[in-house]
């Protein structure tokens, strides 16, 4: 019996005595599986009786409210380093009954990728930010990216090869590319490129069976289902090939930030019939936030262009904004990452390749997401900031992005993300607290759902739209009880959230899912069901 062997029997063992025989055969045989399959695989699996077990588990939470001693965590957290880790891991999850968890950054606004809303639920996290690797090829405007990669990894990759390709997806660097791009993925390229999803062109994914899939071999349905349908859904995505863009050597950026005393509101206002109609290379993103008593609007805006020609376009389309010279700064489209980071934007890249920095506010918080389709009125924009003044112990923020351009272009049944044509702008909402337990947590929880309600006359209705990366368990939480008295089936519970994550496109991805994954092996508590006689009609 070699070291190595040894070392994984006592770890075994270990685990057995702290958790107890019976709630942990499961993981002991799950443990010994692991061990058949690939005698090298020892070195990647964390039990709780690892020293490390803590440290791994917290080490990409992004989310503070998820990172206390009440929320359930996984009993093992496994780390592949090449892609037989994966295909052991399923075989034996599978065979054991044990559910995966699939982690590739953090950014999870409900924490899904790493814990549950069921205490009683037993589950392991497959983590993949071992596989990382990155390959840009310039002659063909095309890079292949392993899912455990970050956007800030992307990034720095294709400016090592070119400062005039970038990638069209989201702004900080710590947000893992896997499950990035499953939900969609957008940032300030989207008016000129569209999102993450629209823009790859193959992929290599882990099927239930543990084969290795690639666009030609898992065919267009689930290569379709896949570019934003959702993480641990349909199989486990290991590695996606992306198309890059072209983007010019110098991008102008500017930030114009008026508070609610000196015509923001005003500015807002005007911003809502300008934005979505401006040329595809501008994007002028918003945000309306309160903290320490103050109501400020922010203008966000990145050129594709130099200052001289942003300038007399500003003027022409939207003089009301009043940027000057002085306001705009010319950087390359690389640098413009720093600037979004709030890194120095003369400093190095090496910056982006630090996973474990928090890019977003260190503070819990709960988000949700809405679309406008029709200007919001300006009277009723100040009855919405004066709910801000209610917040007692946290800071609120309205995080605006805006579409028109090439998203509204791209059919609605392009990609699973439906939300093109008609769209105005994405509102998510961000509501913070710094101090306090659970109390806090309840009422500031409470109090973002009642603005949520209070904003629906002024949002997409039939169905109200959601982004399924801005993930939101309450969704339908109220609804369920009348659809059908809690005796709804599955897919009747999932289509509530579904049709406002994914619209028309929802009921195609059930298909999907019902062929590749019928007995719902990848799933959390907001992926796709399989139904297997959902459209027994239509056959």
């Amino acid at each position: 019996m070699d070291t190595a062997h040894r070392c994984f029997l006592i770890l075994v063992a270990l685990f057995v005595l702290l958790f107890g025989v019976t709630s942990s055969q499961p993981y002991e045989e799950f443990l010994q599986c692991l061990e058949f399959h690939d005698s090298n695989i020892t070195s990647i699996v964390y039990t709780r009786a690892n020293s490390s077990f803590s440290s791994l588990l917290e080490s990409s939470i992004r989310n503070p409210r998820f990172d206390t001693s009440a929320t359930p965590k996984p009993s093992l957290i496994v780390t592949p380093r090449q892609i037989s880790h994966i295909q052991s891991t399923i075989r034996c999850s599978r065979a054991h009954r044990i559910q995966i968890r699939v982690r590739s950054g953090g950014h999870d606004y409900e924490g899904l990728s790493y814990s549950t809303i069921s205490p009683s639920l037993t589950f392991l996290v497959l983590d993949l930010r071992n596989l990382r690797a990155i390959q840009v090829d310039v002659p063909s405007n095309t890079a292949w990216a392993q899912a455990g990669a970050t956007l800030g990894e992307l990034y720095y990759a294709i400016a090592a090869e070119s400062r005039t390709l970038a990638f069209p997806a989201g702004m900080w660097p710590t947000v893992g590319l896997g499950g990035h791009i499953s939900g969609g993925g957008y940032g300030s390229l989207l008016r000129k490129h569209g999102i993450a999803a629209d823009n790859v062109v193959d992929a290599q994914v882990v099927d239930l069976e543990g084969r290795i899939l690639d666009r030609a071999s898992m065919g267009e349905d689930l290569f379709w289902a896949i570019r934003g349908g959702g993480g641990n859904t349909f199989g486990i995505v290991v590695a996606w090939k992306l198309s890059l863009v072209s983007v010019p050597p110098t991008v102008t950026l500017f930030t114009v930030s008026r508070t609610a005393q000196h015509k923001g509101i005003e500015l807002f206002h005007r911003w809502q019939h300008v934005v979505d109609k401006l040329p595809d290379d501008l994007i002028v993103m918003a945000s309306l936030s309160r903290d320490n008593g103050t109501i400020l609007a922010s203008f966000d805006s990145m050129f594709l262009g130099k200052t001289d020609s942003l300038l007399p376009l500003l003027e022409q389309r939207f003089p009301e904004l009043g940027v000057s010279r002085s306001d705009c700064i010319e950087m390359s489209w690389i640098q413009s990452i720093l600037y979004s980071a709030d890194f120095p934007i003369n400093g190095s890249l090496e910056v982006l390749l630090n996973r474990s920095i928090t890019i977003s506010k260190t503070g819990r918080f709960k988000a949700k997401s809405d679309y406008v389709q029709t200007p919001i009125p300006e009277a009723e924009l100040e009855k919405i900031l004066e709910r801000f003044s209610e917040v007692e112990d946290g800071a609120i923020s309205f995080e605006i992005m805006p579409h028109g351009g090439k998203m509204s272009r791209i059919p609605e049944s392009s990609v699973p993300y439906p939300h093109r044509a008609g769209n105005i702008y994405k509102i998510q909402y961000y509501m913070y607290w710094y101090t306090g337990g659970e109390e806090a947590a309840e009422r500031n929880i409470g109090w973002i759902r009642e603005l949520y309600d209070f904003m629906e006359p002024y949002v997409s209705k039939n169905p109200r739209g959601a982004y399924m990366n801005s993930r939101d368990l309450d969704l339908g939480m109220n609804d369920a009880v009348s659809v059908g008295g809690g005796g709804e089936s599955a897919y009747e519970r999932a289509s509530i959230w579904g049709m406002k994550y994914f619209k028309n496109n929802f009921d195609r991805l059930v298909r999907v899912k019902t062929a590749v994954d019928p007995e719902d092996f990848f799933r959390n508590e907001q992926s796709i069901p399989p139904v297997p006689d959902a459209f027994q009609a239509d056959e």
